[in-house]
């Protein structure tokens, strides 16, 4: 694609960015809110500006551009789910709640990516994802006064979630003082924004079934299936916990140094924390099941987007492929590999 087009595209999608902000903060595309207009345009072009400059010497087929390509279809994924999650929902003014809140999720992300890609910073970006799950759940509790208890334990599992691991992952990266993750991606205006972009998508489906529940227009009793969402949901979430105080305890041992752990949870599987992630949020599906009808058991892709993202593309993967560089040739590394399962919880056979 020539880059000319790409650099007219970019500020296409800058205008775009804008209206969704200004829909997000007044509930209409054409009503002004002048300075932060200007911020929002200025500030976007400024940014495909320096990006165009990069790309004058870059060969027609890298990174960036297939991080562009990505672009579009990320926000289509978004657009369908906004739109099948949105029947049979409240609405504000004439915008759906769901929609208005899928809004939100990306307009947070975009809005400090202008600060992350001009500082060449990651620090904030997992604790963005946190505020912005705050964010979203606070909208939709607020906007379809949600009063219905269903509504608001789905809201209170979200946010104490939320709030736990942001505070737990922006410890993290400001004792590490970086995330090797992005020592490449933030150098790439495409990539990074993709990576933020994502961020917002992966905060929209993961909270999309609990989010039509919350915003549905039907009242329907926790019942017994809600309490088995509630009690998957504390077992996922105690294990999620358990777990990540165990690699901090053990990294903050000098002792251990240079080694990998292989005690307490982390005997029973490779990656304990995502198992207990995955298990919460099915339980926040089972959860949210009953006040579903229609075109909204569309957004029970929430669990399987969280199963697919940690166990395929952006979780597990990595690590796996860290580690295996990290301690592939160590004999003790690879026999805890064999014996070891690299999700799901087994009990360690006594040696």
């Amino acid at each position: 694609m020539d880059r000319k087009l790409l650099f007219g595209l970019g500020v296409i999608g800058v205008i775009a960015a804008d209206l969704v902000v200004r829909t997000v903060l007044t509930g209409s595309p054409a009503s002004g809110i002048g300075l932060l207009d200007a911020v929002i345009v200025i500030g976007g072009i400024a940014l495909i500006q320096r990006w165009y400059k990069q790309e004058e010497t870059a060969s027609p087929n890298t990174p960036d551009r297939q991080a562009l390509i990505r672009l579009p279809v990320i926000l289509a994924i978004g657009g369908a789910v906004a739109w099948a999650g949105s029947q049979g929902g409240a609405s504000t003014g004439a915008l759906p709640v769901f929609a208005l809140c899928g809004l939100l999720a990306f307009a947070i992300n975009w809005v400090v990516f202008v600060h992350a890609y001009l500082a060449q910073t990651e620090r904030f970006f997992d604790l963005t994802g946190s505020v912005t799950y705050l964010s979203v759940v606070g909208t939709a509790l607020v906007l379809s006064d949600a009063t219905q208890p269903r509504a608001l334990l789905l809201g209170t599992l979200v946010l104490v979630w939320a709030v736990r691991l942001g505070s737990f992952l922006f410890a993290r990266i400001n004792r590490d003082g970086g995330d090797a993750r992005f020592d490449e991606l933030k150098l790439s205006f495409p990539r990074f924004l993709g990576a933020w972009t994502l961020q917002g998508l992966w905060v929209f489906l993961t909270l999309a079934c609990a989010l039509a529940a919350i915003t549905s227009m039907s009242t329907v009793p926790i019942g017994r299936t809600g309490l088995v969402g509630a009690v998957t949901w504390a077992v996922g979430f105690s294990i999620e916990v358990v777990a990540d105080r165990q690699k901090r305890r053990f990294r903050e041992d000098p002792e251990n140094a240079g080694r990998f752990i292989q005690g307490g949870l982390w005997a029973w599987s490779r990656h304990p924390n995502y198992f207990g992630e995955i298990m919460l949020w099915f339980g926040v599906a089972i959860l949210a099941l009953p006040e579903l009808s229609g075109w909204q058991y569309v957004t029970l892709v929430s669990p399987v987007f969280v199963y697919l993202l940690l166990t395929r593309v952006s979780g597990i993967p990595l690590l796996e492929e860290r580690a295996e560089k990290k301690w592939g040739h160590d004999p003790e590394y690879r026999a805890y590999r064999d014996r070891t399962p690299v999700l799901f919880l087994r009990r360690p056979e006594r040696a």
